[in-house]
């Protein structure tokens, strides 16, 4: 399949590292101009240095900005007051017990796995319509359809995503704009590297580490080993190309089989 992505601008949000920065080189891959966003520019710059490197050609620019808060959703749409692939990636997770989840950790869960997606595309998606071309892409989790007991906090904001879009896909309906959820299964990250470490023997080598942790706590798991970044990336990159016109309103699963179902 030619996934070519050429004159087209993509903005992936929390891409200095981890599943938002292979996202971003799979799209500067695919021929994308991608603006790479986090909360410093000096983050932003080395992530945006990297893909450079690693993709010759690659238009890649920085994008620095906290758009968990309006001011910096504000500050970016200046500077970048137009994009034709919106990929929600910015997202936070942490174990926590049920009932030590306080008022202020709720609304920081829904500010910053949720919120601040919503303003983002109610900003570029006018301007998709208008032009009659866009794709808008949530960064879901297994966690938004299996609550994990650990941080239901977590899979509450991840669930929310799957209304969120659903619902702007209806908005979009008949435009050329496509909007859809990506439900991504447990996958190999540094901060899921750690969130490991805290569910299991932590002097434990990382492959033992990573075994047991999938067995203990993520049975369901058909692959039974953690997703690479980049396997995420492969979905994502085919969402945002010409060729996936007719996926829209969806959560499609990157997962590894984890939810136990046979529909998406």
């Amino acid at each position: 399949m030619q996934l070519d992505l050429s004159g087209r601008t993509a903005l992936v949000t929390g891409s200095t590292q981890g599943i938002g920065y292979s996202i971003a080189q799979g799209l500067a891959r695919a021929g994308a101009r991608v603006a790479i966003n986090g909360r410093t520019a000096e983050r932003a710059e080395e992530a945006v240095r990297q893909i450079r490197q690693d993709v010759p050609g690659a238009e890649v620019i920085t994008a620095a900005a906290d758009v968990t808060t309006e001011d910096g959703t504000a500050g970016l749409l200046e500077a970048l007051p137009q994009v034709d692939v919106l990929v929600n990636n910015l997202g936070i997770f942490g174990a926590q017990p049920a009932m030590e989840i306080t008022d202020d950790d709720w609304r920081r869960y829904f500010e910053v796995n949720v919120l601040a997606g919503l303003r983002l595309t109610r900003a570029y998606l006018p301007g998709m319509v208008e032009r009659g071309w866009g794709r808008i892409q949530y960064i879901a989790s297994d966690s938004a359809v299996v609550i994990p007991a650990e941080m239901i906090h977590y899979g509450m904001s991840k669930t929310a995503l799957l209304a969120a879009s659903r619902g702007f896909a209806k908005e979009a309906a008949g435009t050329g704009v496509t909007v859809n959820s990506v439900i991504a299964g447990p996958t190999h990250t540094g901060g899921v590297e750690k969130f490991v470490y805290e569910m299991v023997d932590s002097s434990l080598p990382w492959d033992q580490a990573q075994r047991q942790f999938m067995r203990e706590h993520r049975p369901q798991s058909l692959l039974q080993r953690l997703i690479e970044p980049e396997e995420i990336a492969n979905m994502v990159v085919y969402l945002a190309s010409p060729l996936a016109s007719a996926t829209t309103g969806a959560a499609v699963r990157v997962d590894g089989g984890y939810v136990d179902s046979i529909v998406p």
